[in-house]
C-alpha cells in the first residue's frame, strides 16, 4: 500500500512539473516582466510561406492608438479611444488572449484625449490582480484586472501641475516596484513621483533641476515629461529609477526621489522617446529628431549621490533610435536606427561600434521599427506594416523571414509581443494573433 502511495505522489510530482512547464510565460507589462522586450518563448516555426504564419485571429474592438499589450493568465490588456456603443473616451479594454474577444471595457476620460496622433500610448501594467494605466491626457489609474473596475485614479495637472515637453499626449507605462507605483506627469515640483500602489496616496515626488554639460548650453523647449518609461537600475550600488524626460535622462534615488544625475545632450526638442537600457553600472539613451543621438553613461558612487560620466556619445548620423526601442543580448544592442527609418542596426555596448547596418542598410521594410527579441531572433515590425524576422547575431544581418500582416491602415507604431507560441499585433482598433508554435 505505502509502494502504490508513492508511486502515486511520484506521478503527481512529475505531472505538475510538466503542466508547469508548458505553462505560458506572461507579458505583464510594457517591455515584459524584465523590462528588456525579450520573450523566452522557443522552438518557433520561422518557416512559412508567401502568406506568413497561420492567423488565429483579426479581432476589432480595441479602439484607436499605437499601444502594445500585456498578457497574463490567458487575458489581454491594453488601451485606445473607443467611440460609440457606451460612450467616447480613452478606455482599458481585456480581452480573451486566445480568441480576443472583449471581456470588459472601462473608460479613463469623457470623450478622446486632444493632441496630435489621436489614440492612446500606455501598455498596461499588471501586478497581483491590478492594472495601472497612464492616460494620454494625463493621468494615472488603477483597475480591478478581473472586473475592469477602477480602484483609485489621480490626474496629472491638478496634483502636480504636470506638463509634457511637447503636444503628443502621455505616453508613459507606469512602473509597479514593490508596494510602489511610478509615473511622469512631468511638473516642476513632481518630475517623477512615486505613489502607493494600493490606494495611489503619494509617497514622494522628485524635482528635477536644470543641467547641462559644462560645454553645452541649455537647450529651450525640454521642460516637462518625455515620451519614454521608467527603469530600474543599481548602478554604483544605488538603488535608482532612470528616466528620460524631456531635457535628457536622469537619475534618481529610488528610497526618496532624491535627484542624483542627469545628461542633456541626448535630448532633443521634439520628443525624447526610446526606454533607456540599465545593464550594471552603465545606462544606454537614445533620442532623435533634431539633436539626439546616443550615449553609455557609466554611473559611480560620488559622495553620498551618484555620477554618470559618458563613455561614448554617438551623433546622431551614427545611431538614434526613433521610437521602436532597442534590445540588449550578450554584449551587443539591436534596434532601429534614424528618425522614420528604421534601419537594422546591430552595435556593440560597452564600446559603441557599430557592428553591421547603420545607413548602409535600409532593411526589408519602411518607417520606423518596433522590435522584439525571441528564440534567437529580432522581430522588426515596420511603420508600413511589414514584419522581418532577423537573426540576434553580431556576425551577420541575416533575415530568416518576412509576411505582411493582413490588416494595415496607418503608423504600425504598437510593439510586437509573443506569448504562448503565439504572436500578437495591434493595428488602431485590431489585433491580430499569429500562431508561432509548431
Amino acid at each position: 500500500m505505502n509502494q502504490l502511495l508513492s508511486l502515486s505522489l511520484t506521478a503527481m510530482v512529475a505531472i505538475s512539473l510538466i503542466d508547469a512547464s508548458a505553462m505560458a510565460e506572461d507579458w505583464p507589462r510594457w517591455r515584459g516582466a524584465n523590462n528588456d522586450d525579450k520573450s523566452g518563448e522557443t522552438n518557433l516555426d520561422w518557416s512559412w510561406d508567401d502568406d506568413g504564419p497561420e492567423l488565429v485571429f483579426n479581432a476589432e474592438g480595441f479602439g484607436r492608438g499605437y499601444a502594445s499589450v500585456s498578457i497574463v493568465d490567458g487575458i489581454l490588456y491594453t488601451t485606445g479611444n473607443v467611440d460609440g456603443g457606451e460612450g467616447d473616451g480613452q478606455a482599458v479594454i481585456a480581452a480573451d488572449a486566445s480568441t480576443g474577444s472583449i471581456m470588459w471595457t472601462t473608460f479613463l476620460t469623457e470623450g478622446n484625449p486632444e493632441h496630435s496622433y489621436p489614440g492612446s500610448r500606455c501598455t498596461p501594467t499588471y501586478d497581483n490582480g491590478k492594472l495601472y494605466v497612464v492616460a494620454s491626457s494625463g493621468k494615472i489609474a488603477c483597475l480591478d484586472a478581473n472586473t475592469g473596475k477602477k480602484v483609485w485614479e489621480k490626474d496629472f495637472k491638478s496634483e502636480w501641475n504636470g506638463k509634457m515637453m511637447s503636444g503628443w499626449g502621455y505616453s508613459e507605462s507606469p512602473l509597479v516596484d514593490g508596494d510602489h507605483v511610478l509615473c511622469t506627469p512631468g511638473g516642476d515640483e513632481a518630475m517623477i513621483v512615486c505613489l502607493n500602489k494600493k490606494d495611489g496616496s503619494e509617497v514622494w515626488r522628485s524635482a528635477v533641476p536644470e543641467f547641462t554639460e559644462p560645454e553645452l548650453e541649455k537647450t529651450e523647449g525640454k521642460d516637462g515629461a518625455g515620451y519614454s518609461s521608467i527603469v530600474v537600475s543599481n548602478g554604483a550600488g544605488v538603488k535608482q529609477y532612470v528616466q528620460l524626460i524631456g531635457r535628457g535622462v536622469v537619475g534618481v534615488r529610488a528610497s526618496d526621489g532624491k535627484f542624483l544625475w542627469g545628461y542633456n545632450q541626448v535630448a532633443n526638442e521634439v520628443a525624447n522617446i526610446p526606454t533607456s537600457i540599465a545593464q550594471g553600472d552603465y545606462v544606454f539613451a537614445t533620442s532623435s529628431y533634431g539633436g539626439g543621438g546616443s550615449v553609455l553613461l557609466h554611473l559611480k558612487k560620488d559622495g553620498d549621490g551618484v555620477s554618470a560620466d559618458p563613455v561614448y556619445w554617438l551623433e546622431k548620423r551614427t545611431f538614434n533610435n526613433h521610437h521602436g526601442g532597442m534590445v540588449l543580448q550578450d554584449g551587443y544592442l539591436f534596434g532601429g536606427h534614424n528618425q522614420n527609418q528604421g534601419f537594422p542596426t546591430c552595435l556593440k555596448f560597452d564600446t559603441g561600434e557599430i557592428v553591421w547596418g547603420g545607413d548602409g542598410l535600409r532593411g526589408e521594410g519602411k518607417g520606423s521599427a518596433a522590435i522584439l527579441y525571441v528564440d534567437g531572433k529580432i522581430i522588426f515590425r515596420y511603420q508600413d506594416g511589414l514584419v522581418a524576422i532577423i537573426e540576434a547575431t553580431p556576425t551577420d544581418y541575416k533575415v530568416v523571414n518576412t509576411f505582411v500582416p493582413v490588416y494595415q491602415e496607418d503608423k504600425s507604431w504598437a510593439h510586437p509581443v509573443v506569448v504562448d507560441g503565439k504572436l500578437y499585433l495591434r493595428e488602431q482598433d485590431r489585433l491580430m494573433c499569429y500562431q508561432l508554435k509548431k
